[in-house]
């Protein structure tokens, strides 16, 4: 059994801005600093737990590009209180858990099909795993509304954030 977690693995969190104001909010690349991943050695099915109050700014982004200068740490931590207070419920809502039901190897990478708990919810996902240098990267796209989270507004809306995020987990080839 492979183990991962944040001291040798790394799950990104992407958000994208929208409506009228969009040109004065900022995509986001946001990071998850505490969770652990199991994938089994022999049927490579995985098993993960995110704590969604770990989630943590890293920085915005313009045209997919990092901008580390773009937000001070006054504002990375609003927005981690509006993530975790306001959108993720994290004190209702502590824990985020993935369970695979189908990995199916795909050329170098797999295609993996799972459950998604979320929010109190459960939804069936599916992502592709890729090879990337010495790593495994698997990236999804979550569609929010489908788990019961409401994407953030401002300004009566016409400040928002797009409905789908990216995830991405990264993990050593070789544990």
């Amino acid at each position: 059994m492979a183990r991962f977690d944040a001291y040798n693995s790394e799950c990104l969190v992407f958000s994208f801005k929208d409506g009228l104001l969009a040109r004065l909010a900022h995509d986001l690349k946001m990071q998850v600093e505490r969770f652990s991943i199991e994938v089994d050695d022999t049927t490579h099915q995985i098993r993960a737990t995110f704590d969604p109050s770990s989630l943590q700014v890293a920085c915005a982004q313009v045209d997919g590009r990092d901008d580390p200068g773009e937000l001070s740490s006054g504002d990375k931590k609003k927005i981690h209180d509006n993530i975790t207070k306001d959108v993720l419920h994290v004190r209702k809502h502590p824990e985020i858990r993935f369970e695979s039901t189908n990995v199916v190897a795909r050329g170098e990478g797999f295609a993996v099909e799972g459950t998604l708990h979320m929010h109190g919810k459960s939804r069936s996902v599916q992502a592709s795993v890729r090879v990337d240098g010495g790593r495994w990267v698997g990236e999804v796209r979550i569609h929010q509304p489908d788990f019961g989270i409401k994407p953030y507004t401002a300004a009566l809306g016409a400040l928002k954030v797009k409905p789908d995020v990216l995830v991405r987990v990264s993990v050593p080839r070789e544990s």
